[in-house]
């Protein structure tokens, strides 16, 4: 436990009643006295606030052209960063050699730079990575001064218009730097729960103005690690690590949304990404195995590494799964051979063999401000 990093607003999460728990090398509040069931319900509602900090925040500035850098950092994934425009953010995955995914990202064009987001547990690798990479075009500068927080919830909007006016005007995935008496603030409308929201980076030293401006009104309340992993399970979106790793391509993990049209076969700027053999032919020819929506039938939920079966042969596994307390019954995700993707399913649950259904995702319908 003494290894753990704290984050910058750990006090504060102690003062809130916060359960802490380790989580990517950080000491992370995993839910309030409110309850993981209660704190996921009223994200649905109303609005949460998120401590992500322990994500890592990167800054890519050219040392020549920005559209240098664009391209340098495009060919480290099949994802178009050259037709970004300034304002806009968009997802983008850390392709290997072999087509798998080194971890899932999000990055804006801020005009004369670009702004990343990784993973937490990704962080170090992910740096080393860009700068591997990158360095002859680009300066790669790690952001280590500043919160990261994230406000979701049908009221995100009405809570953050009273402090930063201007984002009633953003619409979903676009950025802007604003600033207000907590400093400058980096804002992206998006999240990871499926709702309405924002990401909010901010200096270390109004983040706790900040959080506590907003935890004051009666919409916002503080949310944990609990009922962040339920919300974005309903929303259908991977958690890395588990639903989407190094031996995971795009294609198997229904991420071909991501592929824009420039980078796929015949497009302007078609592969020279790693693992573009192997994932252009997928995309040509289908996966062997596709992630996918499950439903178990009955009230029993069922977790990572449950085995699934089409009769008697081995199909998949299951890599997320719980209760979600929105649709109220128990959801999951995992991958199945797409030859047995039309079959009837069971998963291995304490020795039985019971039912589970296909399901399409999201699992709640998503509310983003478009």
């Amino acid at each position: 436990m003494s290894d753990l990093k704290r984050l910058f607003l750990h006090d504060l999460h102690v003062e809130l009643g916060g359960k802490m728990v380790p989580f990517a090398g950080y000491d992370m509040p995993v839910q309030f006295p409110m309850g993981v069931m209660k704190e996921h319900l009223h994200t649905r509602a109303a609005a949460g606030l998120f401590d992500v900090s322990h994500m890592g925040q990167v800054i890519l500035r050219p040392k020549g052209s920005y559209a240098e850098t664009a391209l340098d950092f495009e060919r480290l994934m099949p994802v178009d960063v050259l037709g970004v425009a300034e304002g806009r953010q968009r997802y983008g995955l850390f392709t290997n050699e072999a087509g798998g995914i080194l971890d899932d990202l999000m990055f804006a064009n801020r005009g004369d730079h670009l702004f990343v987001v990784v993973n937490a547990a990704c962080k170090a690798a992910d740096i080393a990575h860009m700068q591997a990479h990158l360095s002859g075009t680009t300066e790669v500068i790690p952001v280590t001064d500043r919160c990261l927080l994230a406000l979701q919830g049908p009221a995100a909007e009405t809570a953050l218009v009273r402090l930063v006016p201007s984002v009633a005007t953003m619409r979903f995935m676009d950025v802007a730097q604003v600033d207000t008496l907590f400093g400058e603030l980096w804002i992206s409308r998006s999240g990871y729960t499926g709702e309405d929201g924002y990401e909010i980076s901010v200096p270390e030293g109004g983040a706790e103005g900040l959080a506590r401006a907003l935890l004051d009104m009666a919409e916002v309340e503080p949310i944990g690690l609990g009922a962040r992993d339920s919300l974005r399970l309903e929303a259908g979106l991977c958690l890395y690590g588990h639903d989407i790793d190094t031996t995971t391509s795009p294609v198997e993990a229904a991420l071909t949304w991501a592929i824009q049209k420039a980078r796929r076969a015949g497009g302007a700027r078609a592969g020279g990404f790693p693992g573009a053999e192997r994932i252009l032919r997928e995309l040509a020819e289908g996966p062997a195995r596709l992630r996918v929506g499950l439903r178990p039938e009955g009230r029993a939920p069922m977790r990572e590494g449950v085995a699934l079966f089409a009769g008697d042969t081995p199909a998949g596994a299951i890599t997320s799964g719980g209760f979600g307390p929105s649709v109220e019954v128990p959801i999951a995700m995992g991958y199945v051979a797409t030859s047995a993707l039309d079959a009837a399913l069971t998963a291995e649950l304490r020795g039985k063999r019971l039912p589970v259904a296909r399901a399409d995702m999201p699992f709640q319908p998503t509310t983003y401000k478009r």
